[in-house]
């Protein structure tokens, strides 16, 4: 019979007011969305859709993360959706800047 073996790995979702880092031990062929939803995570933040928000490992946006298998020590990140155009921010900031220098 088969060794069914296991991985440690962390799955995080932050908000501005709260954040939250589990660590848990998934089957070994775990892919990332599994993995949120096996962590419960979803019980701290009822109010985001975690099975359409996106995801990411250690701070880079994975495209298909119901196809992305884990591995050891890996953390899952969940992103929560923009409130703002981080490019229209910056197009603010810069015209503020230059209105204030005339």
């Amino acid at each position: 019979m088969a060794e069914i073996r296991s991985i440690a790995i962390e799955v995080v979702c932050a908000l501005p007011e709260r954040q939250r880092l589990l660590r848990l031990s998934v089957p070994y062929g775990t892919k990332m969305r599994e993995a949120v939803e096996l962590s419960g995570i979803a019980a701290h933040f009822p109010e985001l859709d975690l099975r359409q928000s996106p995801l990411g490992i250690f701070g880079k946006a994975v495209a298909n993360p119901e196809e992305r298998v884990l591995e050891e020590g890996e953390r899952v990140e969940v992103y929560r959706p923009l409130i703002a155009d981080p490019k229209e921010v910056r197009k603010q900031r810069a015209a503020r800047a230059r209105a204030s220098k005339s």
